[in-house]
């Protein structure tokens, strides 16, 4: 079992889930998150004052799926992510952590059954 957290533009949600659907990826969680990488934030004008902006929007998704659903998991994410054919600063990161366990709460089903 594998816990892929991805980390996204709020624009490509939608993309993204849509991708994951097309390979039978349907759980998910979704957090709105702060954060900036090579982007380094933008400035803004505001009542005629610059002021920079060092946090950018950027949404979170929490994807707990079994081995066999990893690499279509993470491709789904890169293709429904990716900003044109080769992609920009800014499109995200993907992380894949493992998941020593996982309980349903409902009915205490563990691990791979859980999922």
């Amino acid at each position: 079992m594998k816990l892929i957290i991805a980390i996204i533009q709020p624009s490509k949600l939608e993309a993204v889930k849509a991708a994951l659907t097309e390979v039978e990826v349907f759980r998910l969680t979704v957090m709105d998150v702060q954060g900036f990488g090579r982007q380094k934030g933008h400035t803004e004008l505001y009542r005629g004052h610059e002021f920079s902006v060092n946090l950018l929007r950027k949404v979170q998704l929490q994807i707990a799926v079994n081995e066999e659903f990893v690499e279509p998991t993470i491709q789904a994410v890169i293709k429904g992510g990716r900003s044109g054919a080769q992609g920009e600063i800014g499109d995200g990161k993907i992380f894949v952590l493992p998941m020593d366990d996982c309980i349903r709460i409902r009915t205490g089903e563990r691990g791979n059954e859980a999922i």
